[in-house]
């Protein structure tokens, strides 16, 4: 019988598929019951990578569907990113932290201070990698473009709870499998690690299979319908955004368009007995 596991993994062409191999089963199930297991307060949340001088559609939508539900259960969701994600989430009406390409350690210990954070989630963001560079996936650089939010994770390890969700190698999390990414897929992998790696195919995905088992373990409404997902993508392709792999403005996410994102979300209600 397929799983969440098995739905946000579909269409795998990055690898993912080949990760899994070495990953807990039931890892999105695993990430929702850490996330239920942490006191309600503030959960920082991660996300934006840049593309060709803006923010990809992968990781937005995913992240304020996982805040959405976040704040349905109680928890306070700080979006933590940087200028090229300038309005992304104010329309979703989250309180958003915004961290300049220069700011370092003190800045980030100011803003923990600050919010003191329960726990820290980060969905396709990029984080240093073994060579101590931001890369993308082509290995081209994009550290002058990149703020280091994955410093929160590195200032906290150990201390706060946290997760990580990427699909291809360098995001944060993704130090957990390093060794493997390194021999297995030939890509030089991000080095930050978080206490549970959710994969899959996209990262958008990963995000929206933790949601479904936040509602199937809570029986709260918090799974979004396909149709707030393709307005949010498209919200944000209007604010700049670019399909990851094509560079495009475009409604698309990863080169998928949307009759992919429309199967992968309608897969997920189903799978929770939501598809009307």
């Amino acid at each position: 019988m397929e799983k969440i596991e098995d739905i946000v993994l579909r269409h795998s062409k990055r690898g993912m598929n080949i990760l899994r191999e070495y990953m807990q089963d039931d890892y999105c199930k695993k990430a929702a019951k850490d996330i239920l297991a942490w006191e309600k307060g503030n959960i920082f949340l991660t996300t934006g990578f840049y593309v060709a001088g803006n923010a990809e559609t992968d990781g937005p939508v995913g992240t304020v569907t996982l805040a959405g539900a976040l704040k349905k259960l109680g928890y306070h969701p700080v979006i933590v990113t940087d200028e090229y994600c300038r309005a992304f989430f104010e329309i979703k009406d989250l309180d958003v932290v915004y961290m300049r390409m220069e700011a370092g350690e003190e800045f980030c210990r100011h803003v923990l201070e600050k919010y003191h954070p329960v726990g820290m989630i980060s969905i396709e963001r990029c984080g240093k990698n073994i060579q101590d560079d931001y890369a993308n996936m082509r290995g081209i650089s994009i550290k002058d473009h990149t703020a280091q939010t994955d410093l929160f994770f590195e200032l906290t390890e150990g201390k706060v709870p946290s997760i990580g969700v990427g699909d291809g190698g360098n995001e944060i999390g993704m130090g957990n499998v390093a060794d493997i990414i390194t021999e297995k897929l030939e890509l030089v992998p991000c080095r930050v690690k978080t206490d549970r790696l959710v994969i899959a195919t996209v990262s958008n995905w990963g995000a929206y299979g933790i949601t479904a088992y936040l509602e199937e373990i809570t029986g709260e409404d918090v799974f979004p319908e396909f149709d707030e997902v393709e307005e949010y993508i498209k919200r944000t392709v209007e604010l700049g955004s670019v399909d990851g792999v094509t560079k495009e403005h475009i409604v698309g996410v990863d080169g998928f368009d949307m009759t992919v994102e429309k199967e992968i979300v309608e897969a997920l209600r189903e799978k929770i007995g939501k598809l009307r």
